[in-house]
């Protein structure tokens, strides 16, 4: 049960989050590696299996890990118990974006724009607020807006993949849609960066802005697979970012 575990968990399963932790003063990496680690157990919970009722299992020991007093013996579990109690994080929360995480388990394509954006709020924009939290934010609004921008862009990146496994994942597919949704993000972005939010938590999102902005010029990337900033976008952008607080 260690922070060393969890830092290699994001490090292999979230490369990006992990060079954005890495980016930050180290006390905050002591915080936001053990969240982020939970988050990837917690994402990855529906995929192990075409079953959805073992997804749903493992989504219960997650939210059994939460609510119970004593923390398990488990390199991810552990460290993040103890997160919960350090830094007060709200446990509704959590549950709540663990709870979301039944979407992807049943594969059912969303209802509406509305469950589309409650699914991203609930998921990337509650996991940014948290990771705010952790870091001494309290402007939850803003957290959530930066966060579902993020989480815009990374599940749009997904998509190829996702109708690879048969999935329907956007409400509106159409290159129309797909260019207004990215400027759904953006908005939200910019209502994110016009609060509070601690750099280190902000951090994850240095990439968002680039991605979006790509998306809006040409829709049609997002289901070929096009969705990539240069090396030296994301090198430099994350610097940038760590520097200025600017994303």
């Amino acid at each position: 049960m260690s922070l060393q575990a969890c830092a290699e968990i994001v490090q292999r399963g979230d490369p990006d989050r992990f060079a954005a932790v890495m980016a930050a003063p180290v006390a905050a990496r002591a915080r936001l590696m053990p969240l982020y680690a939970f988050n990837l157990e917690v994402a990855r919970a529906p995929w192990v299996s075409k079953e959805p009722m073992i997804a749903e299992m493992r989504l219960q020991w997650w939210r059994d890990v939460v609510s119970e007093p004593t923390p398990r013996a488990h390199e991810v579990a552990g460290p993040f118990h103890a997160l919960i109690a350090e830094a007060a994080l709200p446990l509704q929360v959590i549950d709540t974006l663990i709870a979301a995480r039944l979407h992807d388990a049943y594969g059912e394509a969303f209802a509406d724009e509305v469950a589309f954006d409650t699914y991203l709020d609930d998921t990337a924009g509650g996991l940014l607020w948290l990771a705010a939290k952790a870091c001494g934010g309290r402007d939850e609004p803003a957290a959530r807006a930066l966060g579902w921008a993020m989480g815009l862009a990374n599940y749009l990146r997904a998509v190829p993949e996702l109708e690879a496994r048969g999935r329907l994942p956007l409400p509106d597919g159409r290159p129309q849609a797909v260019r207004a949704l990215a400027g759904q993000g953006l908005c939200h972005l910019e209502a994110g960066l016009l609060g509070d939010v601690p750099t280190a938590a902000g951090l994850a999102a240095w990439q968002t802005r680039g991605l979006l902005r790509q998306v809006q010029a040409d829709p049609g990337i997002v289901a070929a697979g096009g969705m990539a900033l240069s090396e030296f976008s994301r090198r430099g952008g994350l610097l940038w970012a760590a520097l200025t607080g600017r994303f």
